[in-house]
Parts: C-alpha cells; sequence; structure tokens
C-alpha cells in the first residue's frame, strides 16, 4: 500500500496524467479480482487452496478464465474464478459483458448533446484508447429506442391539465433527399406548476390531421381534461381540438401575432405598432382590453387597412378567463418555443439525420432532460400557478 501511494504521489507532481491513470487502472483491477477472489471463497465456504469444503462437500476452485472490460480508467483484465460444480456466479458483471455501463452512458449522454456519431467513435478512442466505430455507437444509441416506444405508449398518471401548448419545429430530415420536417410537440402544465412534455409527432408538415391524431392519443391514454389549449392559430388546428377535447377553451399566441404584425406594416412604423399592440395585452381587465384593441384598430386602419382583421379573430382574450398569476403564461407558446430554442441548438451540430428513428430517439433524449429538469426544479412558472392551485383545481 506503500508503494502504491508513493506511486500516486510521484505522478502527480510529475503532472504525468497517463500515469496516474494507470496506477488508478491498476489498482482497480487488483480490487476487482480480489473481490472475486473472496467471492468464491464465501460460496465453498474455505480459503484457497484448499479441497475439501466443509461437512465434506466436494467442491474446490477450478482455476479462472480472463475476460477484458472497457472501463473510464482503460482495459481492465478481470481473472474470473472457476469452482468444479459450476455453482459460482459472480455479481460484479453481467454474463458476456465487455465493457461498463459507464461508457454507454457517456456515448448516450454525448448522443443526446447533438455530437454525430462518427464524432463519438474518434472522441471514445482517444479518450479510452479504443476504437468503437459508427455503427457500433450507433447500435449502443438505438438503446434508447425502448425509451420512445415507452414513451410514445405510456399511460399518464395525471388526467387533469391546466393548459397545454401546441406548436411544430422544423428540422431537416433525410427520406432520399433532405427536407426540413415537422416535429409537432405538446407540452402541459398541471395546477402545481410542474412542466412536461405530453407527445411529440414527426410529421412532413404541420396539419390538422397530425395534430387531431397527436391530441386523440393524449385522450386515450388517460388526459381527459385540458382546461386551455394556447396555439399559434394554424388552420385545422382548433378542428382538431374540439374533436378530442370540446369542452376545452382556445388561446392564440399573441407573440406569434406580434410578429405577423411586422408584416403588415412598413419598417418605420414597426416599433410603433408593436408597441401599442403589446399594450393591449396588459390591459387590468377584458372590458379594458377590448378597448384597447378598438382604439388600436381605429388608430392604424387607415394606414394599414389589414388590422381590421384582428377584430375577427377568435381566442384573443381567452387568458383573461384565468387568474391573473398566470397569465404572463397563458397568452403566449413561449413555453413551447423555449423548448424548441433548445432542442434546435442541439440539432444544429447534427446538421441533419439520416432517418425518421434516428431524430426521434434523439428528440426522445432532449424530452427526457427537459421533464427531469422540470421536475426536480423550482420554476417561475410553477410559481404562480402554485399560488392559485385551488382556484385552478376548482374549474375542472
Amino acid at each position: 500500500m506503500e508503494d502504491s501511494i508513493k506511486n500516486i504521489i510521484t505522478a502527480l507532481l510529475a503532472d504525468d496524467d497517463s500515469a496516474l491513470k494507470e496506477l488508478f487502472r491498476a489498482q482497480v483491477e487488483d480490487a476487482v479480482n480480489q473481490f472475486l477472489q473472496n467471492e468464491m471463497t464465501a460460496v465453498l465456504g474455505y480459503e484457497p487452496y484448499a479441497r475439501t469444503g466443509q461437512d465434506g462437500q466436494r467442491n474446490y476452485r477450478n482455476g479462472y478464465y480472463n475476460r477484458s472490460f472497457d472501463t473510464t480508467l482503460g482495459d481492465l483484465t478481470v481473472k474470473t474464478p472457476r469452482d468444479r460444480l459450476g455453482l459460482f456466479k459472480n455479481a460484479l458483471f453481467e454474463p458476456y459483458a465487455r465493457h461498463t455501463s459507464t461508457l454507454e452512458e457517456t456515448i448516450i449522454m454525448m448522443y443526446s448533446k447533438g455530437i454525430t456519431t462518427r464524432e463519438i467513435a474518434e472522441l471514445i478512442e482517444k479518450m479510452y484508447g479504443q476504437y468503437y466505430s459508427p455503427a457500433t455507437v450507433s447500435n449502443i444509441t438505438k438503446q434508447t429506442a425502448s425509451l420512445v416506444e415507452e414513451f410514445h405508449n405510456r399511460k399518464f398518471k395525471q388526467s387533469q391539465y391546466v393548459c397545454v401548448f401546441l406548436d411544430a419545429t422544423y428540422i431537416p430530415l433525410r427520406r432520399d433527399t433532405v427536407e426540413r420536417e415537422a416535429v409537432n410537440i405538446a407540452i402541459g402544465i398541471r395546477s402545481d406548476g410542474t412542466k412536461e412534455v405530453l407527445d411529440y409527432c414527426i410529421a412532413p408538415t404541420e396539419n390538422g390531421v397530425v395534430w387531431s391524431e397527436l391530441l386523440s392519443g393524449l385522450r386515450q391514454r388517460g388526459i381527459t381534461d385540458i382546461q386551455l389549449f394556447i396555439a399559434d392559430g394554424m388552420v385545422g388546428l382548433q378542428g382538431a381540438i374540439e374533436r378530442s377535447y370540446p369542452q376545452a377553451k382556445f388561446q392564440r399566441c399573441w407573440v406569434h401575432l406580434e410578429r405577423n404584425l411586422y408584416g403588415y406594416v412598413r419598417k418605420a412604423d414597426r416599433g410603433d405598432v408593436v408597441g401599442e399592440f403589446k399594450e393591449i395585452r396588459k390591459a387590468k381587465d377584458l372590458p379594458a382590453a377590448r378597448q384597447k384593441l378598438n382604439d388600436f384598430i381605429e388608430h392604424w386602419k387607415k394606414r394599414y387597412k389589414r388590422v381590421e382583421k384582428l377584430a375577427e379573430l377568435s381566442g384573443l382574450f381567452t387568458f383573461y378567463d384565468f387568474p391573473e398569476a398566470i397569465r404572463s403564461t397563458i397568452y403566449t407558446t413561449n413555453v413551447i418555443e423555449s423548448f424548441n430554442k433548445q432542442l434546435k441548438r442541439q440539432i444544429d451540430k447534427k446538421e441533419q439525420f439520416p432517418n425518421e428513428d434516428a431524430l426521434d430517439r434523439f428528440v426522445m433524449t432532449q424530452v427526457a432532460t427537459y421533464n427531469d429538469q422540470n421536475v426536480s426544479r423550482i420554476r417561475r412558472t410553477r410559481t404562480g400557478f402554485t399560488s392559485c392551485k385551488d382556484t385552478l383545481d376548482a374549474m375542472f
């Protein structure tokens, strides 16, 4: 032991990472092999080199066989002991395993961060001195396929959600040729403020049929009551909502409307028009908001006739039907757009996906991370909901 400590100190003083890593690797290897020998002693009931077991049992050690394991410290040569009757089963490693789960978890983690399988293979070779082909790395990342299936088919434990945000983001996907396809996403918030991705689906475009299928799936798997949907007002979307959740209310996203205004007015007027439009949703109550909208239309309709169409839109002021504490969350789809931006940041590193399964697995890694974070962290969104939880629960 003293020699080991001296060697470690020497490596530290020499600032030799490779030597230090090798010292730890050797020590771990020795510790693992000693543990296996101790396990065998416990099974047989007597120490090495004895041939007669307790109570006359005729079983004894019968050598060992070598197994190589990839670890974060390098290759370990493990000497797995054998007994004559074949009773010994070690508790350290699964049968036929050749590397620790740590390496697989590292590969999946890098994959979830947007690193390509080829880049992962190169990194693993540099980090571990072990070559993993891109095909091998791809096979390891396919372990997430079962997570994808479980996620899309899971039964919901909670049947009631205060609001659900719907939006799509477009990602390059290869189907012979590469085109940007829609990942349609639904994020729900419960009365305690817990926020999660409920489901998503991949399709060439965002349309009412796709949303209808996704929402129907949510209902069939246990979500029976949703108070409010927030979306951008895409044609066919409200019809899809009504088919699965006819009692739910609809809120049109104000941020999308503000962006649309940029296309209706001259550049010199954009700041004034959008600034004045934003003030409408800040009104203290619904009558005041309606009055502000009328004033806005009167002010700008002579210069930009299309602003009159704002008066015809449904779902502009639905958020006033809910407690003031959550209105800043539910007047827009910003909640889901925040997730989409996070998704895009990781996807930009990959440029494109070779097939739908690869994209599905990748999105699943991001969804799992997002849902885990929002279960474990207290966020500002949750604070607004918890302050009026009783009121929200009473609305169902």
